[in-house]
């Protein structure tokens, strides 16, 4: 039980500074000793109220017109997610994303240091919001999504607010998903409950951290964890191919 405490105190608490990457703490965690069928149903339990939380506190930063598209592609991207799982190795699929999610994140660090460097082409950006939502709606894992989001918003308190409902949909879609197939049981529920305090408290220190640090840090940081996250996909997909 330490170890999904440590997982969850962890997780969350990136959660609570930067928005995302709560899934691949969560997961990288405990992937040491737990199977990944046990793992998922409790951090989407858990996470699900996260984003309702980071979504009400930013409320007033959300932009229709980048979570309208998002939610759309992201929902839309879990039908093609059956045929890639079905027949296309998805760990490569897995890598290809990782290697783009890597490149994002050290273009977007190159811009932080060198603001006079040329404009993100607007088709490039369109490109990534659909294979972001598609990647999402296929594994559930948001890394693109929250590189495309931190391109398109300015301040970490806008990236937080459309990210974190954008998730609530994507959320909500694999939530009904679990259910039906069977993946979400009473076990999961029950531990995701027993570990709902340290999700909170987490939580509650990575905002209050958000909040104190100084907002092109915090910037800084989510990059940071979008190229980490990139590299971690690669190298864990590398190892099950």
């Amino acid at each position: 039980m330490f170890l999904w405490i440590l997982a969850s105190f962890c997780a969350f608490f990136v959660k609570g500074l930067c928005g995302f990457a709560n899934t691949l703490v969560f997961d990288t965690i405990l992937g040491f000793g737990v199977n990944n069928v046990n793992i998922s149903p409790v951090e989407l339990v858990l996470g699900y109220p996260t984003n309702v939380i980071l979504t009400f506190k930013n409320r007033r930063k959300i932009d229709k017109n980048i979570v309208i598209p998002l939610i759309i592609v992201v929902i839309v991207g879990s039908l093609p997610g059956a045929f890639v799982l079905r027949y296309v190795n998805a760990n490569i699929v897995k890598m290809i994303f990782g290697v783009m999610v890597t490149l994002v994140g050290i273009d977007m660090m190159y811009r932080e240091y060198k603001p006079s460097a040329g404009k993100s082409h607007k088709l490039f950006d369109i490109v990534i919001g659909i294979l972001a939502g598609a990647m999402c709606g296929m594994f559930g894992v948001g890394v693109l999504l929250a590189a495309f989001v931190s391109k398109v918003t300015k301040t970490s308190t806008e990236f937080k607010a459309n990210l974190s409902l954008v998730f609530i949909a994507e959320n909500t879609f694999r939530l009904v998903t679990y259910i039906v197939l069977g993946v979400m049981t009473f076990e999961s529920i029950k531990k995701a409950l027993y570990l709902a305090p340290v999700m909170l408290f987490s939580l509650w220190l990575g905002m209050k951290c958000g909040d104190i640090l100084d907002e092109k840090l915090v910037k800084k940081l989510v990059i940071v964890f979008l190229i980490i996250s990139g590299i971690a996909m690669i190298v864990n997909n590398m190892n099950i191919i």
